[in-house]
């Protein structure tokens, strides 16, 4: 069933090939290769800063689809099965491309407890549903604040240019976050 959060949901979805292209046009990458010269030989600074407002987009879509389900009463089968889906692919993708820039230990090693979490638990759903089962496996309020957290970490790792107030230094300090969303 096509409602309005379902949409929302598939939007978010839709905009992970955006961000993975964003995160590949950022002047990290771009310095010396072949795509620099689109800017005069110069990469183009302000692509950092619209990859974080896409991941922030993204990410706020998240709790607004949930929000919309609810008010609206169009919680559906469907909805409930995209949404983590949702999260789960933003999250892993996120990851993977971070571990591609960083190229460090401190973060590759999270990354990985976090995708072969993210893996487990839906396993684990798939298989509770087949028992017929699937209610003791349903998300909570610490699922919820895990996948908030886990966003918020990642936003950081992504503000790899100053943004506003933000600079790298942050980056590191962030790190805790990572290790602390995968304790719930």
């Amino acid at each position: 069933m096509m409602t309005l959060p379902n949409i929302i949901t598939l939007s978010r979805i839709a905009l992970i090939p955006v961000f993975v292209g964003l995160f590949y046009l950022q002047p990290g990458y771009l310095e010396g290769a072949p795509l620099a010269l689109i800017n005069n030989g110069t990469p183009l600074p302000w692509i950092n800063n619209v990859l974080v407002v896409i991941f922030i987009l993204i990410s706020a879509s998240d709790f607004l689809d949930g929000l919309l389900a609810r008010k609206l009463n169009q919680i559906s089968a469907f909805g409930a099965f995209l949404d983590p889906v949702a999260d789960k692919l933003l999250v892993c993708v996120a990851l993977v491309l971070l571990t591609d820039y960083y190229h460090s230990w401190f973060i590759t090693i999270p990354a990985i407890i976090i995708v072969s979490r993210e893996i487990l638990v839906s396993a684990l759903r798939e298989w509770m549903s087949e028992i017929g089962k699937r209610a003791n496996v349903t998300v909570s309020w610490i699922g919820k604040s895990k996948t908030f957290m886990q966003m918020v970490a990642i936003l950081f790792l992504l503000l790899q240019q100053p943004l506003l107030f933000f600079s790298y230094n942050l980056n590191y300090y962030v790190l805790i976050i990572y290790f602390f969303t995968n304790n719930f």
